[in-house]
């Protein structure tokens, strides 16, 4: 459920398909009989019980076509076992799928005089535009026409990052922080984004990240066509076509010591093209993020929705959808924990995803968080609660275990040689880093 709220906060459409008991079963309240609609519904966009197998099949197609509206949504379709085992009539037509709503040219004629007034601007970026080239090259001429500066969330579903491309600033995960760098901005363009709020409340913080006097205005909202309406945006700006921004490489060195920041640049430096970054490394990763824009460009993935340990799925997927592309995931051990299995659909299916582990034996987002709502206690008890310690965990002995190959490394030389290893060989591997 946790990893389905990721899916919905990110937008991806998804069909879950959900078995029940028989419908003639349920009066007799069987062990396993529970509130299945229930559970779906606190996840899902759409849910759907067919009482009939005559009726499966239309329902199904109902589903698809409601998974794939813009922002994609979450349908679940719960099929009671004598729908599903029982003899249906025919199969059903594909249905339609609704495309995105066009934004208007009066908003975009008015986001042009926003943006042609002299004001610092900062435009948030969320959805297919910080994907796709027509959209993210719109949003670089754009930013060169004007001055601005290009952000996305946090957690935002997908990006595009790397040389050569628009620079896109991913925000800080913290809301103070958020609250400095947008402080010398006085708009706020959104573009299928909705306003920045912090993660948490938290004493003494603001929730809200937008500062009082940075004017918030739309191009455009998650249900519409951000790409088109970026590059329409572009056009009545008159800006000049885009050109590939000079590439600044990245560098790392052997020499330097083992920290989660030196990993990060060497991933960014070493990184093939056309990589997909699938990232839950979280307080190992996420202050370090800007060096991926001077990796090759690839695809990134964080968690979206904030539910830790749907990371080492999220790469297993992304390896069976793009079997020719190398996907490198980044996990801290703790959230690793959480769906260690995924490794062995790895193993089974060959897949091609390098598992960076960053070892720092503890919870350390949740050490963060319990000192931000002044919960900090020094009790042994309580402090033993979100440390991996007693006994520490052995990745390599996890990882085989599940059939993955696997090392340990305490020195950024023998990082950066097993990391380059493994991106040259075809197949799982695992790293642990001790940090």
């Amino acid at each position: 459920m946790a990893n389905i709220h990721n899916a919905r906060k990110s937008g991806s459409p998804l069909v879950n398909i959900i078995g029940d008991h028989a419908t003639y079963h349920e009066r007799y309240n069987a062990p396993l009989t529970s509130n299945v609609q229930g559970f779906c519904s606190s996840i899902s966009d759409w849910v759907c019980r067919p009482r009939s197998a005559r009726t499966v099949a239309a329902d199904a197609a109902r589903a698809v076509q409601a998974s794939r509206q813009t922002p994609g949504k979450i349908a679940s379709l719960i099929l009671p076992a004598d729908t599903a085992w029982l003899e249906a009539e025919r199969p059903a037509p594909r249905l339609e799928i609704p495309k995105p709503a066009a934004v208007s040219a009066a908003a975009i004629e008015g986001v042009a005089k926003a943006l042609s007034s002299g004001k610092k601007t900062a435009i948030l970026i969320r959805g297919e535009a910080l994907y796709s080239e027509k959209g993210l090259t719109a949003a670089g001429r754009i930013a060169n026409e004007t001055g601005s500066t290009l952000f996305c969330d946090t957690f935002t579903p997908r990006a595009r990052f790397g040389r050569g491309l628009p620079k896109v600033e991913p925000l800080h995960y913290r809301g103070k922080d958020i609250l400095s760098r947008l402080g010398e901005f006085e708009q706020l363009l959104l573009v299928g984004a909705e306003p920045p709020v912090s993660f948490f409340a938290y004493p003494d913080q603001k929730s809200w990240l937008t500062p009082p006097e940075c004017k918030i205005i739309t191009l455009s909202h998650p249900h519409e066509d951000g790409s088109s309406a970026l590059s329409d945006l572009a056009e009545v700006l008159g800006a000049a076509p885009w050109t590939d921004r000079p590439a600044e490489e990245a560098e790392y060195s052997t020499d330097s010591p083992l920290t989660a920041e030196n990993v990060m640049k060497a991933v960014a430096a070493l990184l093939p093209e056309n990589a997909i970054v699938a990232d839950e490394g979280i307080t190992s990763t996420l202050p370090y993020t800007s060096y991926l824009s001077k990796a090759a460009p690839h695809d990134y993935l964080p968690t979206t929705g904030g539910a830790i340990g749907d990371i080492l799925p999220v790469s297993t997927g992304a390896a069976v959808a793009a079997p020719d592309r190398k996907v490198v995931c980044l996990a801290g051990d703790g959230s690793a924990m959480y769906t260690l299995q995924a490794l062995w659909t790895q193993a089974r299916e060959k897949l091609d995803v390098v598992t960076v582990i960053y070892a720092n034996k503890s919870y350390s987002v949740l050490n963060q968080e319990l000192k931000l709502v002044q919960a900090v206690s020094k009790g042994e008890k309580a402090l033993s609660l979100l440390d991996l310690h007693n006994p520490s965990l052995d990745w390599v002995k996890l990882a085989e275990g599940m059939g993955v190959s696997a090392v340990s490394v305490d020195s950024m030389k023998s990082f950066a040689d097993e990391f380059s290893s493994a991106l040259e060989t075809h197949g799982p591997r695992l790293i642990e880093v001790l940090i």
